[in-house]
């Protein structure tokens, strides 16, 4: 594994993706089924060898409208990370953006629902996080290759630590 973890890399192995298409027409249909069971389908807890689904509602950046996205994580002690990958397209996903302009938002798992605050990992922490990632997605660090920029991993604090003195 090279040091420079989810950015433009090596030409290490090609991983197969679905076509943009399919996986854009995939997200939209997941979106669809959560909106319409309210969260009863489509979200799952995540297993020691893989990740689970959470819907997220984020503050658009520009519009202050909520937005809500589906994403995928792992959970570390009272943390939940995710990527922002945008289907490992060339592009920041808006959630990603809305985030750092409202750091604020809303997690809802099959547990629940807990207020968050975003946080971008840096150093050490991302790349002890990218590495778990790593052993749940072999293809990690070939699908992060085809993006231009570094792979945001991304961290949601239960916002009752962080505005009580938890991480920065």
């Amino acid at each position: 594994m090279s040091l420079d973890h989810g950015r433009r890399a090596s030409g290490r192995g090609k991983a197969m993706l679905p076509p943009r298409w399919f996986v854009v027409t995939f997200w939209h249909a997941h979106r669809a089924l959560v909106r319409l069971t309210k969260g009863r389908v489509g979200l799952w807890r995540p297993k020691p060898d893989g990740w689970g689904a959470l819907w997220l509602t984020t503050t658009g950046r520009r519009s202050r409208q909520p937005r809500q996205v589906l994403v995928g994580y792992f959970e570390d002690g009272d943390d939940y990370v995710t990527m922002a990958m945008n289907g490992w397209g060339a592009a920041e996903p808006a959630w990603w953006l809305n985030l750092q302009a409202h750091p604020d938002a809303v997690a809802q798992t099959r547990d629940g629902v807990r207020p968050v605050r975003a946080r971008r990992a840096q150093g050490p922490e991302r790349e002890r996080l990218w590495a778990r990632w790593a052993q749940i997605d072999k293809n990690l660090d070939a699908y992060a290759a085809r993006r231009p920029t570094e792979t945001a991993v991304v961290v949601l604090e239960p916002r009752d630590r962080t505005s009580t003195g938890g991480r920065s």
